[in-house]
C-alpha cells in the first residue's frame, strides 16, 4: 500500500553524455524533445549529436515479482522518477491507483512508467505511459487510467506528449477500458510493428480528447476491436496507413456493423461516438475476432454514458482512503 510519494529523482545521480536532436524537434528552444542514445538510437541515426544530461533512475526500473499488488491510498500514492517492470515469467500482478510521473520528460528514451515483457495476467490502473516488449505480455487489462499528455517538452512541438502506449508483445491479449486519454499527439496507442505478431487490442468505452496528432496506429501483427469509445477533437482517430501497413482494424463505424460481433463475442458491438475529429473512416476487417471467441471479453456499456463515467472514475484518488 502506497501511502505517500516515493521520489527516486537523484537517487542514482545524473548522466551527461552524447545524445541527439531528432528531426521532429523543430522547436529546441521552446519545448521540443531531444533524445538520449537509448538502444544506440542516436548512433544508428543521422541526427546531429548534442550533449544531454538526464536522471539515471528514470532510465532504469524497479522489478516487480509475481503475486503482487501495488495500490495507492487515496491520491497519495505517487512514484516519481522511475518506472516498474513486470517481466521474465512474472504473473498475477495488480498496479492500482498510482501516479507515475517525471521520468526525464525532456528526452525521448527518458524512461517508461510500466513495462510488460515475458509476463502474464495483469490489471493496471496507473496514470501515465505503458509499453510491452517483444516477448509476450500475455493477458493485460489497462483500465480507468488517466493518460495525461500535457507537457513542456513535446516531440511534435505542440505541447502534447507523443509516446503514449506501445504494444509490441507477440500474442498479447490487451483490454483497454474506461481510460481518459488526452493531450497526446501519437501512439495512443500504437499496436504492432516489425518482428511482432498476433497482438489483439480490445479498446472499449475509453474517452479520447484533444489528441493533436493520432490516436490508433497499427502495423504488422496488430489487431484492434474499437467499440463504444468517445473521440472528441482528435486530429486522426486512426492513422490512414494502419491497414496498408499490415494492421487489422474493426472500428464499429455505424449501426450496420454492430451485429458482426455476435458470432465471436456472443453479443452485438457498440458503435463509437466521434465529434470534432478528423480522419474517421470505416475499417471492417473482423476475421481476427474469432481469436476472442470463448475468452472472457469485456462487456461494452452504451456509448452515451461513457464520457461521464470515464471522467468520474479515471486516474488516481477514486478508491477511497
Amino acid at each position: 500500500m502506497l501511502k505517500k510519494e516515493y521520489n527516486f529523482i537523484g537517487s542514482q545521480g545524473t548522466v551527461t553524455e552524447a545524445g541527439c536532436r531528432p528531426a521532429s524537434n523543430t522547436c529546441p528552444n521552446s519545448g521540443g524533445q531531444d533524445a538520449i542514445n537509448g538502444p544506440s538510437w542516436c548512433t544508428k541515426s543521422s541526427y546531429p549529436s548534442i550533449q544531454v544530461t538526464y536522471d539515471k533512475a528514470g532510465t532504469t526500473y524497479i522489478d516487480v515479482k509475481s503475486n503482487k499488488s501495488i495500490v495507492g491510498k487515496g491520491s497519495a500514492g505517487v512514484i516519481r522518477g522511475i518506472g516498474l517492470r513486470i517481466a521474465n515469467g512474472v504473473s498475477n500482478v495488480i498496479i492500482q491507483n498510482v501516479h507515475f510521473t517525471e521520468l526525464n520528460p525532456k528526452y525521448i528514451w527518458g524512461g517508461d512508467a510500466i513495462t510488460l515483457a515475458g509476463s502474464d495476467m495483469f490489471s493496471l490502473i496507473g496514470r501515465q505511459m505503458i509499453v510491452t516488449g517483444y516477448t509476450q505480455a500475455g493477458r493485460v487489462t489497462i483500465s480507468n487510467n488517466e493518460f495525461d499528455g500535457n507537457t513542456n517538452w513535446s516531440a511534435t512541438c505542440n505541447g502534447d506528449h507523443y509516446w503514449t502506449m506501445l504494444f509490441l508483445g507477440s500474442s498479447d491479449l490487451i483490454t483497454l477500458v474506461g481510460n481518459y486519454i488526452h493531450n497526446c499527439s501519437g501512439r495512443a496507442p500504437k499496436i504492432g510493428g516489425a518482428d511482432t505478431s498476433n497482438i489483439i487490442i480490445h479498446a472499449v468505452n475509453n474517452y479520447f480528447s484533444s489528441i493533436g496528432g493520432h490516436a490508433f496506429d497499427l502495423e504488422t501483427g496488430g489487431m484492434a476491436l474499437i467499440e463504444g469509445n468517445v473521440f472528441e477533437s482528435v486530429t486522426k482517430t486512426i492513422t490512414p496507413t494502419s491497414a496498408s501497413a499490415g494492421g487489422s482494424v474493426f472500428n464499429v463505424y455505424d449501426s450496420s456493423d454492430t451485429s458482426i460481433c455476435n458470432t465471436a463475442l456472443g453479443r452485438a458491438c457498440v458503435q463509437n461516438s466521434v465529434s470534432g475529429s478528423g480522419y474517421w473512416t470505416k475499417y471492417t476487417t473482423s476475421s481476427f475476432l474469432t481469436n476472442m471467441s470463448g475468452k472472457n471479453v469485456q462487456a461494452a456499456a452504451p456509448v452515451s454514458g461513457v464520457k461521464a463515467s470515464v471522467m468520474s472514475n479515471s486516474g488516481v484518488g477514486h478508491l477511497g482512503n
